[in-house]
């Protein structure tokens, strides 16, 4: 079995215009959506920070923070943030 892809020690999967990244059995996870591509670049990236409670059924109560960046790297580094914040407290 190979190892999943990795950024900055939280496991990384793909899937179609979404990337999520952290430990699903954590109480957090990030999701990034591109919403808009340029030449076949991702220049607008939806961030969310959701939270993994399966009693949260609606996929609204489950963000607790969004915001939009311009690049891939932007996004990444805001997801990593807020998610290493989030798993402290």
């Amino acid at each position: 079995m190979s190892q999943p892809m990795m950024y900055k020690g939280y496991p990384v999967v793909s899937d179609g215009n979404k990337v999520y990244f952290g430990e699903p059995y954590n109480s957090f996870m990030v999701v990034l959506t591109v919403l808009e591509n340029k030449d076949g670049i991702p220049s607008r990236i939806l961030v969310q920070l959701q939270n993994t409670d399966p009693a949260l059924a609606l996929s609204t109560e489950k963000i607790v923070k969004e915001s939009e960046r311009k690049n891939l790297y932007d996004a990444y580094e805001l997801g990593s943030v807020w998610l290493g914040s989030a798993l402290k407290k």
